[in-house]
């Protein structure tokens, strides 16, 4: 009898899984289908869902009106450029904070990430008048430096969380061998984090890479990556709903692909340490 309440258990929460993955995924195989339709099918209707006549046309246009692989290599350099930052900072952070902890480090983990309930909107134009000033609005570095800073307090508690898991002894044991604070900090404590360190590093990637406010307000072209591109398909006229389904399904098949072949290390690292 139990065994039957398990295995009815088992496939209720499997179907509600199923069910809440699919409710997910619908928006993006819907772009994926507009994209492939004309512009009067995209906008039909009832909705048309597979019964239609598909067409590459709205990527040719699109291809032929935008310069993607420049769009595609502003996000690579930002979302590369502002995580391999914020590594640099938050491992020696994190290290601090989880091993030569004070009566304040509590307090300083909660200040960081209150920061983050910051409405952005509200320091857009004091940063903006500094990059004017500076000269680097519509530049890359400018924009490496503010999508670190905005995902520096989630990479620091993401990695403290880790460090914490790791046994103090170990590092002790390396001092007494030893081991500077740099050999500790990058052959000891790194090592023994990478499965933490590489989650944090790919979901820092993806949390640049869909950053959208930022970059639509500090750039123009020079530094404009794919969601500026995706927003050119909106203009006074209207909205080409499949031109503007191909620049979508264009800027995420990227970070989905990255997303799909390191998705074992990401969930690895995201549950490191939580089983005993």
């Amino acid at each position: 009898m139990a065994r039957a309440v398990t295995t009815q258990r088992k496939i209720v929460f499997t179907a509600l899984a199923w069910g809440i993955g699919l409710m997910i995924f619908f928006p993006i195989l819907w772009t994926i289908l507009t994209s492939f339709k004309t512009e009067a099918t995209a906008i039909a209707d009832p909705p048309v869902f597979f019964n239609f006549d598909w067409t590459l046309e709205n990527y040719q246009v699109v291809q032929e009106r935008s310069d993607y692989m420049r769009y595609l290599w502003n996000s690579v350099a930002l979302a590369l450029g502002s995580t391999f930052l914020g590594i640099l900072i938050a491992v020696p952070a994190a290290w601090s904070m989880a091993f030569v902890p004070t009566r304040r480090t509590k307090n300083v983990l909660l200040w960081m990430l209150s920061t983050k309930m910051l409405p952005a909107v509200g320091v857009l134009y004091p940063i903006r008048l500094i990059l004017i000033q500076l000269g680097l609005l519509d530049s890359k570095i400018a924009l490496i430096f503010i999508l670190m800073l905005i995902n520096l307090p989630i990479i620091i508690w993401m990695l403290y969380t880790y460090f914490r898991e790791i046994p103090g002894e170990i590092l002790e044991a390396a001092r007494m061998d030893g081991a500077t604070l740099k050999d500790e900090i990058l052959y000891v404590l790194t090592p023994m984090a990478i499965p933490g360190i590489a989650s944090t590093v790919l979901l820092n990637i993806i949390l640049a890479w869909n950053e959208a406010f930022w970059t639509l307000t500090l750039t123009t072209v020079n530094a404009a990556p794919l969601t500026a591109f995706i927003a050119s398909y909106s203009s006074p006229e209207g909205l080409f709903y499949a031109k503007l389904s191909a620049a979508s399904t264009m800027a995420i098949a990227p970070i989905l692909i990255m997303g799909w072949f390191s998705q074992k290390q990401l969930v690895r690292g995201l549950t490191f340490g939580a089983v005993k």
